[in-house]
């Protein structure tokens, strides 16, 4: 296989199934999850004999569409993770500052 027959092969990679799951239906609700798909690649060639390709893909959810009846809501995703290493690094930098700020005035003081 080619670098060109490798490189079109990942267009198939870009397709709405990738980014749309396939609706679940319970009790008359229809759920459609929903995820943000992103890649690259690349690749060369330096002689006939000698060519080489890279290509990574990304996807997280994002959230899903929600049908109930005649009505479409969207429900957003909610990235436990990432709110916990923010909350986290906040907390930290938080500590350290006040810290420093307590260290400071007992400085100050004598």
């Amino acid at each position: 296989m080619g670098l060109k027959d490798i490189t079109a092969s990942t267009a198939e990679l870009y397709t709405a199934q990738r980014v749309y799951g396939d609706p679940v239906e319970k009790d008359g609700i229809v759920v459609i999850p929903a995820a943000m798909v992103t890649g690259g690649g690349g690749g060369g060639q330096e002689a006939p004999d000698k060519e080489g390709v890279g290509f990574g893909l990304f996807a997280r959810p994002t959230g899903a569409f929600v049908i109930r009846g005649s009505e479409v809501s969207w429900v957003p995703a909610v990235d436990v993770t990432a709110w916990g290493l923010a909350v986290g690094g906040m907390v930290i930098s938080l500590a350290w500052i006040l810290t420093r700020a307590t260290r400071r005035r007992r400085g100050r003081k004598r």
